[in-house]
């Protein structure tokens, strides 16, 4: 098993032939605490040549930095010594098989600061180590004085000796690592370093074609200053590119009988017509909420009122009744066989279940009398139950994780694990913020002992440390604030955290809309606002969602100033007409297929804003080695906006002045240069340009 460098931005990454000895496995948990123990003993202090400030460690290592398989991922590092002599870095691998890959690293910008990077791949799943090695580098200290010192006159006599000297050495190398055509090379290079030759001439030697590269691979590494081995995790790709779609299956084939003033609900053999729907619009995660028994005490009624009709159904966050619990699903949908043909036909579809997790309980939930320690009981002698003062949710209770730990830590377990023997692979956790994050750290761990293909993706709406937390913890994606960023520089501003600032721990899913948030850019129902809010959500990050009714522009909102669904489906049937005019089904296929058709919009860290003067344009490029997509678009739903947009071509990876570019949307193609003029319109809100090279 191998890593890469990519060959378009950085070296080739060399073979180690000392493999190191893999670290040793955590022991396994006896009782639900999280062991804290990093993948190896970090020993403090500088080696001969000091590295300090190692990119990606989570919590020094105590948690394992985020990758998926074949994602260009950064490792970085501070490298230097004392006095002028030259230093090196380069960065060591440990692939889960225990093989080990040395990449060389490349001092970047500001030089001041002593800077290094390495640009790898990871192809193969699985649990990594990386260490960095800063060494002094003889060669490069050879090469900085001899360009002083030959065109100066001094020491010409010794300095050639010494590089002669350094050149047999590398030769010798190269021999014994069965490369005799560089150990040839080498050998003829150092009979050439003869002092009576005029200084250019002596300096064009060493510096030229295939010296550089023979010093890469076989030149004298001294003093070799190696870090602790440092935990990655590469998942597979899943992990960090992805496209969900969200509905509810009571909804799906729902019907309302007038005479009877009841509803026949959806079931899950009755959504399959919409799987096969979704998954030509390209999506390929189909979310679920809860599917649960839903109790009836305190059960909400339409729009979240406290008094529900009888054919009311309830909220499927109040989980449980006499039917059962997390372990059981909800008589109106099926049994396990039609759910097990429901996650069946998924597949078929080349769609992933996912499925609410959701840990809370109605009042009528079997854990209540079974478990009364799994909740708190108030001075008063009752169960309290959720609230956002003054909101308050009497038909849910809160789980209390203190009370008895071991028994709730392993029933979680034990359902999560029931659900995966069913085909459920991704569970979308509902406010896990809620929840303590020792707990999270146990599941997670867990979890990727026996069944590492398994996603987590958190629904946690709250402040940056716990959303950071969770990730740094193990959850695989995250919702985020996208929902909120909506201006020109909040955008730039978030983005630019999210792919420098936190990408080795977080990974955001850009969902445009969900059954809790309608969001106010979109309360106005205009048709351009929706395919500003996908476009964005499609091309900025690589995992986005959509609720359904986002494709039919539903807004209503439930009050003003509020960001509540009227008629939320949360509280009641909503079958949809998805064919009916207008709609956005053909924008979000089109959507899908672009991000499927180009590695630079499935991955997170390599984007890079481009120069708009107008603050209602917005333009971004984002690259994976060869495969550059740039993006304009705008950000006013209601008129025209135009603006000058200046590329950075050199980012782009564009030799000379122009580039040619293909509109993925319309088909059209242009060729721009430096300075560039768009006009974008309600009705053609964005550019999706693709960099033609060749």
């Amino acid at each position: 098993m191998s890593a890469t460098v990519d060959p378009s931005r950085k070296r080739q990454p060399q073979a180690v032939s000392h493999p190191a000895p893999m670290p040793p496995a955590p022991a396994a948990a006896a009782i639900p605490v999280l062991d804290l123990r990093p993948v190896t003993s970090i020993v403090a202090g500088f080696g001969r040549i000091p590295v300090s400030a190692v990119s990606p460690v989570i919590e020094g290592g105590a948690y394992p930095a985020k990758a998926v398989v074949g994602e260009l991922i950064p490792i970085r590092a501070r490298v230097f010594r004392e006095g002028h002599d030259a230093v090196n870095a380069s960065v060591i691998l440990t692939a889960p098989d225990g093989r080990e890959q040395r990449v060389d690293m490349t001092p970047i910008e500001p030089r001041g600061l002593d800077p290094w990077e390495a640009w790898v791949r990871l192809d193969t799943e699985g649990a990594w180590t990386f260490r960095v090695e800063g060494w002094s580098d003889p060669w490069e200290t050879w090469l900085h004085n001899a360009e002083a010192k030959l065109p100066a006159g001094v020491d010409i006599d010794l300095v050639c000796l010494e590089g002669r000297h350094l050149l047999d050495r590398t030769a010798t190398a190269a021999e014994l690592a069965g490369d005799p055509v560089e150990a040839s090379i080498l050998k003829a290079t150092a009979m050439l370093l003869i002092p009576e030759r005029p200084a250019i001439d002596l300096l064009e030697v060493t510096t030229g074609k295939g010296i550089p590269r023979a010093m890469e691979q076989f030149g004298p590494r001294e003093m070799v200053s190696p870090t602790p081995d440092y935990p990655l995790f590469a998942d597979r790709a899943k992990a960090l590119y992805s496209s969900w779609y969200e509905f509810f299956p009571r909804s799906q084939g729902a019907s309302f009988d007038e005479a009877k003033k009841t509803w026949t609900p959806g079931t899950f053999d009755s959504c399959h017509q919409r799987l096969e729907q979704v998954a030509a619009m390209g999506f390929d995660v189909i979310y679920l909420p809860p599917v649960h028994p839903i109790g009836t005490s305190f059960r909400k009624g339409r729009n979240n009122t406290l008094i529900p009709a009888a054919s009311d159904p309830g909220s499927p966050w109040a989980i449980g009744s006499p039917d059962g619990g997390h372990d059981a699903i909800h008589h109106d949908l099926g049994d396990w066989d039609a759910f097990d043909r429901f996650v069946a036909k998924a597949e078929e579809e080349g769609l992933e279940v996912a499925l609410d997790f959701a840990l809370q309980a109605s009042p009528d939930h079997p854990w209540v009398t079974s478990h009364p320690e799994w909740f708190t009981t108030r001075v008063d002698g009752t169960t309290a139950y959720a609230e956002n003062p003054p909101k308050k949710y009497q038909d849910i209770y809160p789980i209390n994780f203190d009370n008895d730990p071991e028994g709730i830590y392993h029933e979680a377990l034990r359902l999560l694990k029931l659900w995966m023997a069913h085909g459920v692979r991704i569970f979308r956790v509902d406010n896990p913020h809620t929840k303590p994050v020792p707990f999270w750290a146990w599941i997670m761990r867990q979890v990727r002992e026996t069944d590492p293909d398994v996603l987590f993706l958190a629904e946690a709406f709250t402040k940056p440390e716990m959303m950071a937390a969770l990730g740094k913890v193990g959850f695989h994606q995250s919702y985020t604030y996208f929902t909120w960023r909506n201006t020109k520089w909040e955008l730039e501003e978030y983005l630019t955290e999210l792919s420098t600032g936190m990408d080795s721990f977080y990974r955001p899913n850009f969902f445009v809309n969900t059954p809790d948030i309608n969001p106010f850019f979109l309360q106005s129902g205009n048709p351009a606002a929706f395919a500003i809010r996908a476009v964005l959500a499609a091309t900025l990050a690589p995992s986005w969602g959509v609720y359904s009714g986002f494709e039919l522009f539903e807004h209503e909102a439930l009050k003003p100033g509020g960001e509540e669904y009227r008629h939320s489906e949360k509280f009641e049937y909503r079958p949809r007409d998805y064919s009916a005019e207008p709609n956005l089904n053909v924008l979000l296929g089109t959507l899908n297929l672009v991000r499927r058709n180009h590695p630079s919009l499935q991955q997170l860290r390599q984007i890079e804003f481009q120069h708009a003067p107008h603050d209602g344009v917005i333009a971004y490029a984002k690259r994976d080695g060869e495969d550059t997509v740039v993006v304009i678009c705008s950000l006013d739903p209601d008129q025209a906006v135009e603006s000058e947009v200046y590329l950075d071509l050199a980012w782009l990876g564009v030799p000379g002045t122009t580039v040619q570019l293909l509109d993925e949307l319309t088909g059209a193609t242009f060729t721009w240069g430096e300075r560039n003029f768009v006009r974008l319109t309600p009705a053609n809100p964005a550019h999706i340009l693709h960099v033609v090279r060749g």
